[in-house]
């Protein structure tokens, strides 16, 4: 997996001198370079321990603007050039794909994408986009000093699309929400060139070896086999690729709503793959997400028919099911054990969620400090991280150094006990392979 443990602290340290919430198409070409060679957004799926940051630095150094080409064979001829992780995102039979790029493939990718040229290009595109009457909320941003990228894009979450939400409760009287069905895993690669150059453009130079559009596509399927749908899930490259494709369908779909122009009819706010229209007149509401079905149909895309909702309610549906239920009945507990039987109650009722995860995070840095030496209470909380875990892989980094700290509190033959009925709950589940991580 061409793994490197060197120097993590040191590496991730360094984080970038920009302020607060930066969208990262604000960057000079060299900055966003260094951007996406961090470590952190190579692969976010993967414990800090684990560093790519020699790896990356020693490649970039080697390729550096030499418009590498992978030797006969083809890397797009062989399978598997790609590390894949399969993960659960429900606990049951939804699995998610994600990838951890081959290292030069990235890196080719990356000096590709921010040569001066192409970059500037990406940003007047950009620009361009974002006068659409959809507004974008999920270009990947610059870290500050003191947060993740990670908490950096729920911040962003809460105020440009939750709260901004709540406020367009004043001025609308319908919500309609939904997303689209596997969305990284389909889209058409040949489309990135159509939304960086047009359409006809695009198909007309298709074989243009200067064109970023064309080099995308190309490292997209070097990466997939040679396939064309879908591109690889796990890198802040990938997210922002992706959105240069969202986008070009938010172009498709303005241009499909012309004749409700008017801003007081509507109001779009999109969040990766995730729409929520706000409406006056219901049958407005209907007749964009009929036009987004037709759009992502061109492409092969489909909305979630089981995500799709329309809400009179925009206060109440504007905040997720989840965090909302934990700000009503979570927010009290008395001790270490009740506080993880709320969380638990949490999961039951809704698994994998983001409340799950953030306030079990909470629960990490609470114990953290804490010295716990009621042996009877460790292995009680124990069995319940287990089992939320069980349920639950999402939270499997959190319950993993939960789950050190208490097995740290029990004596030797106590803790290899536990250790080894921990390890005989989950043989039973499949696919695994991130949990062992």
């Amino acid at each position: 997996m061409f793994l490197d443990a060197e120097n993590q602290e040191a590496k991730n340290s360094e984080t970038a001198k920009t302020p607060l919430k930066q969208s990262i198409i604000n960057l000079s070409a060299l900055e966003a370079r260094e951007y996406f060679l961090n470590p952190q957004n190579y692969f976010k799926g993967l414990p800090p321990y684990f560093n790519f940051s020699n790896l990356l630095q020693k490649l970039s150094e080697k390729l550096n603007n030499n418009n590498f080409k992978f030797k006969k064979p083809k890397a797009g001829e062989h399978d598997d050039v790609n590390y894949k992780l399969l993960t659960n995102k429900d606990g049951e039979y939804a699995w998610r794909l994600l990838q951890l790029i081959h290292p030069a493939l990235y890196v080719s990718l990356v000096q590709e994408i921010t040569k001066n040229e192409n970059w500037e290009l990406i940003k007047k595109l950009q620009e361009y986009q974002s006068k659409n009457s959809i507004k974008c909320t999920s270009l990947p941003v610059v870290p500050s000093k003191s947060k993740s990228g990670q908490k950096e894009q729920i911040i962003k979450w809460w105020t440009e699309v939750e709260q901004r939400s709540l406020e367009l409760a004043l001025d609308y009287k319908y919500l309609f929400h939904t997303d689209i069905v596997n969305c990284y895993g389909s889209i058409y690669t040949h489309a990135i060139s159509w939304a960086l150059h047009g359409k006809e453009i695009a198909k007309k130079q298709r074989t243009d070896k200067n064109l970023i559009g064309n080099k995308i596509d190309w490292h997209l399927q070097a990466m997939s086999y040679g396939q064309t749908n879908g591109i690889p899930e796990g890198s802040t490259l990938m997210d922002f690729i992706a959105e240069l494709f969202l986008g070009y369908i938010d172009e498709l779909l303005t241009e499909k709503i012309k004749d409700l122009r008017d801003d007081k009819d509507y109001t779009i706010i999109r969040y990766r793959d995730d729409y929520r229209i706000f409406v006056n007149n219901p049958e407005d509401g209907k007749k964009i997400i009929k036009e987004l079905t037709n759009v992502l149909a061109e492409m092969k895309m489909r909305i979630n028919p089981e995500k799709t909702i329309e809400s009179a309610n925009i206060i109440q549906d504007s905040i997720k099911k989840d965090k909302s239920y934990w700000i009503q009945n979570g927010q009290n507990h008395i001790d270490l054990v009740k506080h993880m039987l709320l969380l638990h109650d949490l999961a039951l009722k809704f698994p994998n969620s983001g409340t799950l995860v953030k306030e079990l995070r909470k629960f990490s840095e609470e114990i953290d400090n804490k010295n716990i030496d009621d042996k009877k209470e460790a292995k009680v909380l124990i069995s319940i991280v287990v089992d939320l875990a069980y349920h639950n892989p999402k939270i499997y980094p959190t319950a993993s150094a939960i789950l050190s700290h208490l097995l740290n509190s029990l004596d030797s033959e106590s803790r290899i006990e536990f250790m080894e009925k921990i390890r005989n709950k989950f043989n039973t589940l499949p696919n695994t392979e991130y949990l062992n991580i």
